[in-house]
């Protein structure tokens, strides 16, 4: 096989268990080291430390796959890395839940994310995103091992995402496996949504927010809640099936709020939850200013930051939301915030609420801190990983 050599001292990360090797740590290559084929990375030394896949299009130029020398690279490889993450989720999910079956890195496939879907008629759909050239060269046997391993009646593919670009891919979007209406109900924490594979952001829904709604719910009985960057209206209907006196959710997008009446109608919760389309920033802004209050304000925005160069700017914009919110929960209320940028990792995060709270001369109690569900493990020497925080206040 054909083998990368790495530059002096460039090891370490990757032996803490980092699956990335850049450009600009490799010192020679041995062999044609060709795109698309499996290589061996090795120190300068020539100590052993996995086998990728090569990419000579990307930065980051191999994609570690497995630290076992004897495991090659193929059907039965990912084969087997599908049946080792649904015995993880069976562990914690029943049959008729829906979870992410497969998180990329963190279960050893880099570039690979797969949620699974469990539909009201007792049907599996599985949506796919095939990130990195690593995965999508074996697309035909990553499909044919997922179809068989779940019994699902169609994969959708969802691999159109700019991200393919930095691959030197093209994007591509529809179904990969069996067909049907990319438009299903599924059931969270007893709620039932509508999910858009074919539509719907990313995959078509968040589940990694699952456990953290549920926590709301129990926060909300008899009280007034405000759901902010809504999206379908997850977290507000969740508050509803907690007992809450009011649901208002908000999102900027028109599409976005329509489903979130549609859902709030199919559960029985429009009189309780109500939407609207709005700017959070104003919104909130905008409540400040009347006097306006509430007993519970969630906040789950999309991610501020996509890359480093851009924390500040992220910093921003976290801390005004927050700011606003503490000022408009009643004493003795409470904030859940969160943040889905990993580049804005714990330390950031947790300076913005405290200087948040400092702006806004409220004292404030850190009741819980969460991240997603056991379906998104987090893979140890990949922070990357490690994306999702949410953080429940209690505001005085």
């Amino acid at each position: 096989m054909d083998k990368v050599y790495l530059k002096t001292r460039e090891e370490e990360r990757i032996q803490l268990g980092h699956p990335w090797v850049f450009d600009n740590e490799i010192g020679r290559y041995q062999g044609d080291c060709a795109t698309g084929k499996p290589v061996e990375v090795l120190t300068k030394s020539g100590q052993y430390l996995g086998t990728g896949i090569m990419n000579r299009a990307s930065k980051i130029c191999v994609r570690v796959f497995t630290r076992r020398r004897d495991e090659a690279i193929d059907r039965a490889f990912f084969a087997r890395r599908v049946r080792d993450a649904m015995a993880l989720r069976s562990a914690f999910y029943g049959e008729r839940d829906s979870y992410r079956l497969l998180f990329a890195e963190s279960d050893l496939v880099p570039g690979l994310i797969v949620d699974r879907f469990a539909d009201d008629k007792g049907r599996i759909w599985l949506s796919a995103q095939f990130l990195t050239l690593g995965v999508d060269v074996f697309r035909d046997d990553i499909i044919a091992a997922l179809a068989e391993a779940t019994g699902a009646s169609g994969i959708f593919e969802r691999s159109d995402v700019h991200v393919r670009a930095l691959e030197g891919l093209e994007e591509r979007k529809g179904w990969a496996f069996g067909s049907g209406d990319p438009v299903i109900i599924i059931r969270e924490n007893g709620i039932a949504l509508v999910v858009d594979l074919e539509k719907g952001q990313k995959t078509g829904y968040f589940l990694d927010q699952k456990s953290n709604r549920a926590i709301v719910g129990t926060l909300s009985k008899g009280k007034r809640v405000l759901d902010a960057f809504t999206h379908t209206g997850g977290f507000a209907l969740n508050a509803w099936k907690g007992g809450a006196a009011s649901v208002e959710a908000v999102d900027i997008s028109e599409e976005a709020v329509a489903t979130v009446r549609e859902n709030a109608a199919r559960n029985g919760a429009d009189s309780v939850v109500t939407a609207k389309a709005a700017d959070v920033f104003s919104l909130l802004k905008e409540y400040d200013r009347d006097g306006r209050r509430f007993d519970l304000v969630v906040l789950d925005p999309p991610a501020f930051t996509k890359s480093a160069k851009m924390i500040d700017k992220a910093y921003g914009g976290y801390k005004e939301i927050n700011l606003r919110a503490m000022k408009i929960v009643e004493p003795g209320g409470y904030v859940v915030t969160c943040s889905c940028s990993h580049f804005f990792g714990p330390s950031h995060f947790y300076r913005m609420i405290q200087n948040a709270a400092r702006d806004a001369r409220r004292t404030v109690q850190i009741v819980g801190s969460y991240g997603p569900g056991p379906d998104h493990p987090s893979l140890l020497g990949y922070p990357e990983s490690e994306y999702l925080k949410c953080a429940i206040l209690r505001v005085w």
